[in-house]
């Protein structure tokens, strides 16, 4: 009986553990998608969205933003944090990737 008070206290601490897996796998996700874009829209004006959603686990939500220079493009990929412990917001994911022109 004495056991049953601690059980909301196990449950708590085994979701801000998956809670901590997200926010490191939607940070991971941000490079992966943040490299793909790069890498579509080097290749071709206007892909870097389409790059970036194609890299990412369906369930994730992604925008990324190409800005183009001379001779190289840079995509910064954003990936909103989904929350499972109530109260507990983030920030979004954020990375960004840079790569050469090669059109």
């Amino acid at each position: 009986m004495e056991y049953l008070g601690f059980i909301p206290i196990l449950v708590l601490v085994a979701m801000a553990g998956v809670q901590l897996g997200l926010v490191a796998y939607a940070a991971q996700q941000a490079g992966t998608a943040a490299r793909a874009g790069a890498r579509a829209a080097s290749l071709e004006p206007g892909t870097a969205q389409d790059g970036c959603q194609n890299a990412v686990s369906d369930w994730l939500s992604v925008s990324c933003e190409p800005a183009e220079g001379a001779d190289e493009v840079t995509v910064t990929a954003v990936v909103q944090i989904p929350s499972i412990v109530p109260g507990w917001d983030f920030d979004p994911a954020q990375k960004s990737a840079t790569m050469p022109l090669d059109h």
